[in-house]
C-alpha cells in the first residue's frame, strides 16, 4: 500500500509541475479591488462596475500605447457637448467682456447682437462639456456652464442633438445635473476620488475652443489634491492636474487609468487666459454626493457646526501647549448653534472628527458640510492641556434671508454679490463676525466693481455715504439704484478702510 500511495503522490506532483510549466508564461488580469465603490444609486441606472484597465499587463511600448487607447475609447462615448443660449439686455458691450479672469472658467460664450426696439437685446451662446452618469439620461456638468441659460442642448457621441433640462444646480461647488430624454446612453463608471494619489495618470475629455474639437482627449497626471482658497467656489477641494484643458472643457470628465470618472473639470489657473499646466477638477466623490441630493430632492442640504475656525501654526501650538501644530482652533461659537449645544468653547482645538485627524480649516469645513444635518459627530478636542471628546448634533445651515432671484438681480446690477455676515463667511475669509454686516462673496471679473478693485472678502461698511447697519438696509440702498448710477462704497479689508467708486 505504501508503494501505491507513493506512486499516486508522484503522479499528483508531476501533474502540478507540468501545469506550472504550461501556465508560467501566461499573465492574468484581475478585477479592481474597489469595484464596489462605484455603485451610486439603484434608482437612476448608473454604471456600477469599473473596467479593469488598471490591471492590464504592460510588456511593450505598444501595450502602453494600447492601454491609453482603450481607456479613451471606453470613456469618450459618455462625454457630451453642451450648448446654451440666454438673452440679456445691455446698453453696450464692454471691451473687457472679452477678457477672462486669472482663473479662466474656460466656458466659451460667443455673442450675437439682436437689435430690438431698444437696441439692447443680446443673445449669448455658450459651449461646454458634460458626462453621462446614467443610461436614462442624467448628465453631470458645471453650474457655470448652464447658469441662467434659457435653452440647453447636448450633442452625443453619435452626433445626436437633444434638448436638455436642468434637474438642479449647486453654485457652492459649481456642480449641476441636467437630463435628456434619450435611451441607451452609455454612462461612465464613477470612481473613488479619495483613492487618487499624486502622480497618477489621468485623462481629460471635453470640447475645447469649439464644437469642431468635441471629445478631445488629453493626458497628464494628478499634480496635487485638496486645493482650496482658489476663489472659484464656496466649497473647494480641487484635484489639480496638468492634463491640457481649455475654454469649452468645463464640465467634462477627468478619468483615471481604469476608465472611471474621478473629477469634473472646472477651471484653470493662468496668467495668459490659456492653458499653463494648472487645471482644477471637482472630485468625483463630492460631485456624486451633490448629484444624488439634487436628483432626489432638487437641492443640497449641508451640515452646520456654528463656529469660526483658524489653522493652528507653530506659535499657536506653543501658546496652547500642544505637542505639535495640528487641528483647528475655535474662535467664535455662535449662539444657539450645534457647537454651543454640544459644549464647544472659544479656544478649543478640534483634533479629530469621528476618529479622523483634522488637518486644516478647509478639510473640517468640507467634512461638516457634506455630513447630513441631524448627524451626531464625535469631536476630539484639546482644552486646557487635556483631551476631551464631545458629541455634537449637526444642524442645517441657516437659510439666507434673500431669495436667489433677488440676489441674482443684485449681482447683475452691481457686478458683485454680497451676503449677510455669518460664521461660515467669517471662517472662509478669516474675518471677525463683528467686522461688519455685509460681506462681498463674488465679484464679476469683467465688471466695473472688479476693475475698481473690489474683491471677495471685503466687508461693506458704508454705501453712498450711509453706514451699513444690516443686510436689509444694504439691499434697500442698492435697490434704488439703476444701470449707469455711481456706487460709492467704503469697505474694510484687513486692518484698512478703502473707498471704491464705480458706475453700475
Amino acid at each position: 500500500m505504501n508503494k501505491k500511495k507513493l506512486s499516486y503522490l508522484f503522479l499528483v506532483l508531476a501533474g502540478v509541475a507540468i501545469g506550472w510549466l504550461v501556465f508560467s508564461n501566461l499573465e492574468f488580469t484581475f478585477p479592481a479591488k474597489d469595484e464596489s465603490k462605484v455603485a451610486v444609486s439603484n434608482h437612476i441606472n448608473m454604471a456600477s462596475a469599473a473596467n479593469t484597465f488598471q490591471d492590464k499587463p504592460i510588456r511593450t511600448l505598444k501595450d502602453f500605447n494600447e492601454a491609453f487607447v482603450q481607456i479613451a475609447e471606453s470613456a469618450t462615448p459618455s462625454v457630451v457637448t453642451i450648448f446654451t443660449e440666454k438673452t440679456v439686455n445691455r446698453r453696450f458691450i464692454s471691451p473687457f467682456d472679452f477678457f477672462g479672469s486669472p482663473f479662466d472658467d474656460f466656458f466659451e460664450t460667443p455673442r450675437r447682437r439682436e437689435e430690438g426696439a431698444n437696441g439692447r437685446k443680446e443673445v449669448l451662446r455658450g459651449l461646454g462639456s458634460g458626462v453621462v452618469v446614467s443610461s436614462d439620461g442624467y448628465i453631470l456638468t458645471n453650474n457655470h456652464v448652464v447658469d441662467k441659460a434659457d435653452n440647453i442642448y447636448i450633442r452625443t457621441h453619435d452626433n445626436k442633438k437633444v434638448q436638455a433640462k436642468v434637474i438642479g444646480t449647486d453654485p457652492k461647488t459649481d456642480i449641476a445635473v441636467i437630463k435628456v430624454e434619450v435611451k441607451n446612453l452609455k454612462p461612465i463608471a464613477i470612481g473613488d476620488s479619495d483613492a487618487l494619489r499624486v502622480g497618477e495618470w489621468v485623462i481629460a475629455i471635453g470640447s475645447p475652443l469649439g464644437e469642431n474639437l468635441a471629445r478631445t482627449v488629453t493626458q497628464g497626471i494628478v499634480s496635487a489634491k485638496g486645493r482650496a482658497n482658489v476663489g472659484l467656489a464656496d466649497y473647494e477641494d480641487f484635484i489639480q492636474t496638468d492634463a491640457a484643458i481649455n475654454p469649452g472643457n468645463s464640465g467634462g470628465p477627468l478619468v483615471n487609468i481604469n476608465g472611471e470618472l474621478v473629477g469634473i473639470n472646472t477651471a484653470i489657473a493662468s496668467r495668459t487666459g490659456g492653458f499653463q499646466g494648472i487645471g482644477f477638477a471637482v472630485p468625483s466623490n463630492m460631485a456624486r454626493q451633490i448629484m444624488q441630493s439634487l436628483i432626489k430632492t432638487g437641492k443640497v442640504t449641508r451640515g452646520w457646526l456654528g463656529v469660526t475656525i483658524q489653522d493652528v501654526d507653530e506659535n499657536i501650538a506653543k501658546g496652547l501647549k500642544l505637542k505639535k501644530a495640528e487641528g483647528v482652533l475655535v474662535g467664535t461659537v455662535v449662539e444657539k448653534s450645534p457647537a454651543e449645544a454640544g459644549g464647544l468653547k472659544t479656544g478649543d482645538v478640534i483634533i479629530e472628527m469621528n476618529g479622523k485627524k483634522v488637518r486644516d480649516t478647509i478639510e473640517l469645513r468640507n467634512t461638516v458640510a457634506r455630513t447630513s444635518p441631524g448627524t451626531v459627530v464625535k469631536l476630539t478636542i484639546w482644552r486646557d492641556g487635556t483631551m476631551k471628546t464631545l458629541s455634537v448634533k449637526l444642524d442645517q445651515i441657516p437659510d439666507q434671508p434673500v431669495a436667489a432671484e433677488q440676489q441674482q438681480e443684485m449681482s447683475d446690477l452691481l457686478g458683485f454679490t454680497a451676503a449677510p455676515m455669518s460664521s461660515e463667511l467669517a471662517s472662509r475669509y478669516r474675518l471677525q463676525t463683528d467686522a461688519g454686516k455685509v460681506v462681498v462673496t463674488d465679484v464679476d471679473p469683467a465688471g466695473n466693481a472688479y476693475r475698481a478693485g473690489l474683491r471677495n472678502g471685503d466687508v461693506v461698511k458704508a454705501a453712498n455715504r450711509k453706514d451699513i447697519t444690516s443686510y436689509k438696509q444694504f439691499l434697500s440702498i442698492v435697490g434704488k439704484m439703476k444701470e449707469g448710477d455711481l456706487l460709492f462704497l467704503l469697505v474694510k479689508r484687513g486692518d484698512s478702510n478703502v473707498y471704491f467708486a464705480f458706475n453700475l
